[in-house]
């Protein structure tokens, strides 16, 4: 063991009780990135040299605290969110380490632990309500790599760009006309639809239909992570994105499949930046396909009646062969003062096989507004406000009525489900607000209230209200 690991190791410890920044960030322009309202610290300096290399050091912590009452309830599933009075938490720590090998080429490694408790084990609702919370969090911390990737940078002609130093991003000037190529182990959306109001559940909106869209069942493992190859052209005030990216080896699943030729994600984004009186907009068009090899609704649902095998996760005995599953979703947002903005998603995908990676959703829309305390001399605080409706498609729907039980949800071992009896499916529907209070530098503090309609679909169940405390912290 060297004194330069027992350095390293020092600093990690140190950076996962201590705390620190917002979600990574990649590449872009600067107009269209999450803004960290981290200062910085004296005594702590995050970007310097190692042996003649530029080299950075970020680190974020967060804790979330949930719970709700009792709600109403005619039934419970097997996949049905508790009923009965709960609590959830999750706590986070994790440090954003680069370096630059050269003057376009920088390489960034993310170490990360979580622990937690999600309610109902991670059932019963397609917008969960803490987008911290995964299949794979436990009471018992892990530790693991969330990133560890290389970022190349070839830049064009344009005018120059100054990104600042900032989370698995040292300071760089690029152009504004460029390409940017990214490899390893990331998030796909950490690359993909990319937003100033409604991205970061560290730091703003909390439930999973706003961190993306819900029904983009984009490549992950069970934490939200994969790895893969992904490109942006920047052009102007366009931006053009591809990658392909692993899927899991089973949907939900941890472990990734490297046979990135018979199963992977890929998608392909447009986005048009704008200024409205001189205030900053953009619009995004995004669509993916995965192929992999999953249960499709039909034959599910065909399994279940020919099998009498009401209540049981029945895809999991039909998933023979490759499926394809496709989606397309729109993304725009708008300043409309310096301080106040607002934001619109909305997307559809196919429908007709079980969810990959993400959660059970087959069309979404999401509408908000972020506003910042600038008007009542807090500029650090921060507001939003949004509503949420998730929807199920026919086949998926089909195959819960007739008494099959998905990976998320499944209300259906009751006496109403069956081939013969009906459940009153409805969209999903969720309102989020939230508070963010600056407590201490580089500190803050935030309230969260969520009310959900129809959990799971189902409009004999509900409404719940969640309200969340959280804490987080960067450097």
């Amino acid at each position: 063991m060297t004194r330069k690991f027992y350095l390293l190791l020092l600093l990690s410890i140190l950076c996962t009780f201590l705390g620190a920044t917002a979600y990574a960030q990649r590449a872009g322009s600067g107009a269209d990135q999450i803004a960290s309202f981290a200062n910085d610290i004296s005594w702590l300096p995050t970007e310097g040299e190692v042996f003649g290399l530029p080299v950075n050091i970020h680190g974020q912590t967060t804790y979330d605290n949930q719970r709700y009452n009792n709600f109403t309830s005619s039934y419970s599933g097997v996949n049905s969110m508790s009923a009965l009075k709960s609590m959830s938490y999750t706590w986070s720590g994790t440090l954003f380490l680069g370096a630059r090998l050269a003057p376009n080429t920088d390489v960034y490694f993310n170490p990360e632990v979580i622990s937690g408790a999600p309610f109902s084990g991670l059932t019963g609702l397609g917008g969960f309500t803490n987008g911290e919370g995964s299949k794979a969090t436990s009471t018992q911390a892990k530790f693991y790599s969330a990133r560890a990737f290389l970022r190349h940078t070839i830049n064009q002609t344009g005018d120059k760009v100054v990104l600042e130093n900032d989370a698995n991003q040292i300071t760089q000037t690029v152009s504004s006309n460029r390409v940017v190529v990214t490899a390893g182990q990331f998030s796909t959306l950490d690359i993909f639809d990319d937003s100033r109001y409604a991205k970061d559940p560290r730091i703003q909106f909390m439930n999973w239909g706003n961190m993306t869209y819900l029904a983009y069942d984009y490549a992950a493992d069970a934490r939200g992570y994969s790895t893969g190859l992904a490109g942006e052209w920047y052009l102007d005030n366009w931006v053009m994105r591809a990658s392909r990216m692993l899927t899991p080896k089973n949907p939900n699943g941890r472990d990734l499949n490297w046979q990135v030729f018979n199963a992977y994600g890929d998608q392909f984004e447009v986005e048009r930046q704008h200024h409205i009186a001189e205030l900053p907009g953009k619009v995004s068009v995004l669509a993916y396909r995965n192929k992999m090899i999953l249960a499709s609704f039909a034959d599910a649902t065909n399994y279940v009646i020919a099998n009498n095998a009401q209540g049981t996760q029945a895809i999991n005995n039909v998933r023979n062969n490759y499926q394809y599953k496709t989606g397309i979703g729109l993304n725009g947002e708008q300043a409309l003062t310096k301080n106040l903005g607002i934001y619109g998603r909305a997307f559809t995908s196919d429908g007709r096989t079980e969810t990959m990676s993400f959660t059970e959703a087959d069309n979404s829309m999401s509408v908000g507004m972020g506003l910042n305390g600038t008007s009542w001399t807090r500029p650090s605080d921060t507001v939003g406000i949004s509503m949420m409706q998730n929807g199920l498609s026919s086949y998926r729907k089909n195959y819960l009525q007739t008494g099959g039980v998905s990976y998320f949800i499944g209300d259906t071992s009751n006496p109403y489900a069956g081939p013969n009896r009906t459940i009153s499916y409805r969209p999903e529907r969720i309102a989020e607000v939230y508070y963010n209070a600056l407590v201490i530098k580089n500190v803050l503090a935030g309230l969260n209230f969520q009310h959900v309609q129809n959990p799971a679909y189902n409009s004999a169940r509900g409404p719940v209200n969640i309200m969340s405390f959280r804490i987080h912290a960067e450097f």
